[in-house]
């Protein structure tokens, strides 16, 4: 789960001076709907795979969202829970084995014993899959900063990269190694009105501004338009269809993770949005 709260202490302890990150990669999605694929497309392959990305990639979205996690011996994997019990059974944190039995750790599917057991994947595995592909949507779990942009620029996805922020250090820290690196963080429930976006904004600059779909209303979306922040918000639930995406076009939402990309493209590009 998201550190959705963390951004109202944040605030007291960085100066706007660190936030004022420009990217090419924003640029590219000026004016354009943004659908982000939630630990991939997990209908048909298990989350956080390689195949549940490979899904992603032939489904047509704009980013993949993958959760950065370390190893004991400082190897960066994927996987969204700190336990490994989940997604394999194996009742131990990701930070307690080496990459050697992470990597004989399999993921399981219980209700879709069909799609066979698949590895975890390695960040490095990822960087690879992507390039010149799709985007990342990074949500920046547990890990070193300088390590996990030295990967990406080992890749050359630089430009290609946004990052989602759980805790004040990490924006501080990615800040300091990578200045144009598009990080991302939570709306703050508290905010309900264009004067405290703007106040906030006025205080502290934010690349991107992510949150529930339902924490968002008309006039925050409008302010935070003319400020050229974009929203890309979270609207992946069990509830999650046209009913929802409708009501997020509606009070002018332009970029959503969802729980299913095909199924939100299809719907994207019957109502000339994709």
């Amino acid at each position: 789960m998201k550190y959705r709260y963390f951004f109202s202490v944040f605030i007291s302890i960085l100066s706007i001076d660190a936030l004022n990150a420009q990217s090419t990669l924003l640029d590219r999605f000026n004016n354009k709907f943004v659908v982000i694929a939630h630990r991939g497309d997990h209908t048909n392959a298990p989350e956080n795979t390689l195949a549940s990305y490979r899904n992603a990639i032939q489904s047509e979205v704009d980013f993949i969202e993958v959760d950065l996690r370390t190893t004991k011996d400082s190897q960066l994997v994927i996987m969204h829970d700190a336990s490994l019990n989940r997604m394999t059974g194996v009742n131990a944190k990701v930070t307690d084995l080496n990459y050697d039995s992470i990597q004989k750790c399999k993921i399981t599917a219980n209700t879709h014993p069909e799609w066979g057991n698949h590895s975890i994947p390695t960040f490095n595995e990822v960087l690879s899959l992507c390039k010149n592909k799709i985007n990342i949507y990074l949500d920046f779990k547990n890990a070193s900063v300088k390590q996990a942009y030295e990967a990406i620029v080992a890749y050359g996805m630089e430009d290609n990269v946004v990052v989602y922020i759980n805790a004040p250090q990490q924006l501080t820290e990615w800040r300091k190694v990578a200045p144009n690196m598009p990080l991302m963080v939570s709306l703050p429930k508290k905010i309900t009105t264009s004067k405290e976006l703007e106040a906030l904004v006025s205080q502290f600059k934010m690349d991107i501004l992510d949150g529930d779909y339902s924490d968002y209303n008309i006039e925050i979306v409008t302010a935070a338009k003319k400020m050229k922040i974009p929203i890309w918000a979270d609207i992946q639930s069990e509830q999650e269809g046209p009913i929802q995406w409708e009501k997020a076009i509606e009070i002018g939402l332009r970029g959503l993770q969802t729980d299913h990309p095909n199924a939100i493209i299809s719907y994207l590009k019957l109502h000339g949005l994709k």
